[in-house]
């Protein structure tokens, strides 16, 4: 990836005993064998092996699911250029996701998102899910390492019109990447000011649900049920706390994607896998996702 990251891998081994170069030179052997898989720098094995808590089998999982699941899903990896992409300009009017200067008590990080334009007719899944993901690798390799996030969502202004643009298969890959491929500790998912449509849309995706990431949703009715997960103060002034308004924190959050469209446009040409390289059956969209709603995991050797 482009030497524009900010992660030093020498700082992050000083910090924490557990990463060691020894278990990148394994990965980095591994990967030798896996010719459709692209280059990958010692900084990346790192953050690979730091969302697996340093366990070498699973860390390959994570590393094959990353590359081969962007590569097959351009709907939320691709055309990723901030300044050429007007759909991604337009859905960061609306929808707010921003990551929180203020952690929580156990040092996780704090992603926020809610709606602020509540018209659905404007809201759109796979640019909201394209720009999230911006966002996070943004955050993801401009940071040190963290020792988790959670994600906290308003549900404020849901409505029924917004179930009717979710679609089942876009659901179903979006959390295919989100468990299998994205390259963080999620601790929690907290959300808050819930309604009946929260319980429909949540009826929606449960089937593609593995039962780890279950376990960490939280619905709470007011804040003050969820302040025992999360300090308030560290929310947008909407919401009591004292991060600033919405529309400045996204305004920031913005121009931290304009800033990392270099990032985005290198990552885009060459950290995908090749296909044609694979040793064994290629995968596509199909193999991948399927159609029956169940998750099939790579196999790896």
């Amino acid at each position: 990836m482009s030497s524009i990251k900010h992660i030093i891998l020498e700082e992050e081994m000083k910090k924490i005993p557990e990463l060691k170069m020894s278990d990148i030179e394994i990965l980095r052997q591994w990967c030798e064998k896996q010719p459709h898989l692209p280059k990958i720098q010692d900084v990346e094995f790192a953050v690979f092996l730091h969302c697996n808590y340093y366990r070498i089998e699973p860390t390959k999982n994570t590393i094959e699911n990353y590359y081969t699941f962007r590569t097959h899903l351009p709907e939320f990896f691709s055309n990723r250029d901030m300044f050429k992409n007007k759909e991604l300009q337009r859905i960061c009017k609306v929808v707010a996701q921003v990551y929180l200067k203020e952690m929580t008590k156990e040092g996780y990080n704090i992603q926020f998102g809610r709606f602020i334009d509540l018209d659905p007719s404007h809201y759109d899944f796979n640019s909201a899910g394209n720009i999230g993901f911006m966002i996070n690798e943004e955050f993801l390799w401009n940071h040190s390492l963290t020792p988790g996030y959670i994600y906290v969502a308003d549900a404020t202004g849901l409505s029924f019109g917004h179930v009717g643009r979710l679609n089942p298969m876009q659901l179903k890959k979006f959390f295919s990447y989100v468990q299998l491929a994205f390259p963080v500790r999620l601790k929690a998912i907290h959300v808050i000011n819930i309604s009946p449509v929260v319980e429909i849309i949540y009826n929606m995706v449960k089937p593609f649900l593995q039962e780890e990431l279950i376990q960490l949703i939280h619905f709470h009715p007011t804040l003050e049920d969820a302040k025992k997960y999360f300090p308030i103060d560290a929310l947008p002034n909407e919401f009591g706390g004292k991060a600033g308004p919405v529309k400045e924190l996204m305004e920031e959050q913005i121009e931290k994607l304009e800033n990392f469209c270099g990032w985005f446009v290198e990552d885009e040409k060459i950290n995908r896998v090749n296909e044609s390289l694979r040793i064994g059956k290629n995968e596509t969209s199909n193999t991948l996702f399927g159609m029956d709603g169940t998750f099939r995991k790579l196999d790896i050797d």
